[in-house]
Parts: structure tokens; C-alpha cells; sequence
């Protein structure tokens, strides 16, 4: 059994076809006569120092966390060198 659709159901698609098709053109229309450079201009500028300010939060981390790796590096080589002497202590190691 095939449905058919019915004549109302036909306009109403129609209807709503028409009207999506009013509102883009309407949209079009009010946004074409506007000159777009300004606003892009300054768009582009925020992206811009967007760009710049995510890029200093990133030297900054590395720099950090080099910093603190250096500064970690340091106490945990001492006690590996400590904990070696121990050992390999003249008893020969643990027992």
C-alpha cells in the first residue's frame, strides 16, 4: 500500500521551501550592501594577539617546567649516587 501525499501536504512544503528560501535571501541582501573590511580587520588583529598571548603562555610553561626539572635533577642525582655508595659498600652490596 503506497502512501500519496495529499495536495494541503504539498503546499505546505512548498510553503516552507519558500520561506527558508525569503529569509536567506533577505539575509543575503542586508549583509551585502555592509563593507566587511573593518570588521575583519579587527577580527584578524584579536586573533592575532590571541595568538601572541597563548604563544608567551607557552614559553613561559616550558621555561617552568625546565626549570623545575633542573632544580629536581639535582637532590635525585645526589641520592642515586648515595644510595650506590651504599650499595656497593665494601660488605658487598645487601645481603
Amino acid at each position: 500500500m503506497t502512501h500519496t501525499h495529499s495536495p494541503a501536504e504539498w503546499a505546505a512544503f512548498l510553503s516552507l521551501g519558500v520561506t527558508f528560501w525569503a529569509t536567506c535571501a533577505a539575509l543575503l541582501y542586508l549583509s551585502y550592501d555592509a563593507d566587511p573590511s573593518p570588521t575583519m580587520h579587527r577580527a584578524a588583529g584579536a586573533v592575532h594577539q590571541a595568538a601572541v598571548h597563548a604563544g608567551h603562555d607557552v614559553n613561559r610553561a616550558i621555561a617552568t617546567v625546565r626549570r623545575r626539572v633542573a632544580c629536581a635533577a639535582r637532590p635525585a642525582a645526589v641520592w642515586a649516587a648515595a644510595l650506590l655508595l651504599l650499595l656497593s659498600g665494601p660488605t658487598g652490596g645487601t645481603r
